[in-house]
């Protein structure tokens, strides 16, 4: 996969106790990468960092994104042929309580790692992560594109804006001539199984299910591009490959350094409702509308355009709708009753093949080998 481009590298993973990094980790040390993980204690209990013993199979470096001298060390330590930074605050509500601690991580973090790289003195393809939310959202139809502006009315959003205007002025004013390439990634809502974090919707259908509860719903109009949490990984995958030099027989000599949407088709463009109504298709339940007087702003409509990364990089996404959620629930069913770690490994790394294989069907450049 990814062309044979992480086999027996060192990447630098931030962010790897969380539930993307968790993800992350385990398909890269599948492919054979020495992962030297940085980051906080995983944030939440359960933790899929726990669930499938990801610390036995990666450097744990357990480290601060807002501590440059603590950054600094790390990635001079691990010398990194790749690096995927998704350390952050990622949580829109929590924001609005630690707003402080939200734009510390997000835009310091980011450039505590810029300024780590500027250090590197050998070829290295550095994936930085950001969001959907970093564009400026004027509640329209229309998928926003890599060029629009870039804003935010809450902290989380406003600081991954921020967090794009740092990777754009260090790409251009350090490392233009540099032998680390930079670029970025904007994904949509992800969703998978391990994921537990409080305030998003399929955690807390999966909480609230589980104990024979009503599922409780903000906001059922809003509309996201829901997609399964291994969808932007390939994104983030085949975008570092490409940076490496690779694959660029299936792209015509495109040039990576730059910001990339990673999102589903607009069939997965759906309302919480929607998503809430299929959960429970594989789940038996019901759910409510709640509302409450201290409810935070949160955008009712958001979608991105992909039309860049299926251009320039031939990525697409490979499930549907309907196969994101089932594979999700698939997971988190199997884990309840699965419950011993080498158990729910074996069930995360079967997901991850059961993807592959459909991309390998659908002739995606990364997925060939």
């Amino acid at each position: 996969m990814f062309d044979g481009a992480y086999d027996s590298k060192v990447v630098w993973l931030s962010g790897h106790t969380g539930f993307k990094g968790s993800w992350l980790a385990e398909w890269l040390v599948k492919m054979g990468a020495k992962v030297h993980g940085f980051s906080l204690p995983a944030p939440t209990q359960p933790a899929l960092f726990e669930q499938v013993g990801l610390s036995d199979r990666v450097v744990n470096e357990m480290g601060d994104v807002r501590d440059l001298a603590s950054v600094q060390r790390s990635i001079n330590a691990a010398q990194p042929d790749f690096v995927f930074h998704l350390a952050a605050q990622p949580l829109v509500r929590e924001s609005y309580t630690r707003p402080v601690e939200t734009y510390a991580t997000n835009v310091l973090g980011t450039v505590h790692v810029m300024e780590s790289l500027r250090n590197l003195r050998q070829p290295c393809a550095a994936v930085f992560i950001t969001t959907d939310k970093c564009y400026e959202n004027r509640e329209w139809v229309y998928g926003y594109r890599e060029g629009d502006p870039l804003g935010g009315c809450d902290p989380y959003s406003s600081s991954k804006a921020a967090a794009e205007l740092v990777i754009q002025a260090y790409r251009q004013s350090f490392f233009a001539d540099h032998p680390v390439k930079i670029a970025s990634a904007r994904a949509g809502n992800v969703i998978g199984g391990g994921d537990w974090a409080m305030d998003r919707i399929v955690p807390d259908c999966i909480r609230h299910l589980s104990r024979g509860d009503v599922v409780p719903v903000r906001n059922p109009i809003a509309t996201r591009p829901w997609q399964h949490v291994l969808e932007p990984l390939s994104g983030y995958l085949w975008l570092g490959a490409v940076m490496a030099g690779r694959g660029r027989q299936h792209l015509n000599g495109v040039e990576p350094c730059s910001a990339f949407n990673f999102g589903p088709g607009n069939e997965s463009n759906r309302p919480v409702s929607n998503l809430v109504e299929e959960v429970l298709r594989h789940w038996e339940g019901r759910w409510e509308t709640v509302t409450s007087a201290k409810a935070v702003h949160e955008a009712r409509l958001l979608q991105l355009c992909t039309d860049k990364a299926r251009q320039e990089l031939a990525w697409t996404p490979v499930w549907s709708f309907e196969e994101t959620v089932a594979q999700t629930v698939s997971w988190y069913k199997q884990a309840e009753v699965a419950q011993q770690t080498d158990a729910i490994h074996n069930l995360t790394l079967s997901q991850i093949d059961t993807y592959c294989r459909q991309a390998k069907l659908r002739e995606l450049p990364w997925a060939r080998g």
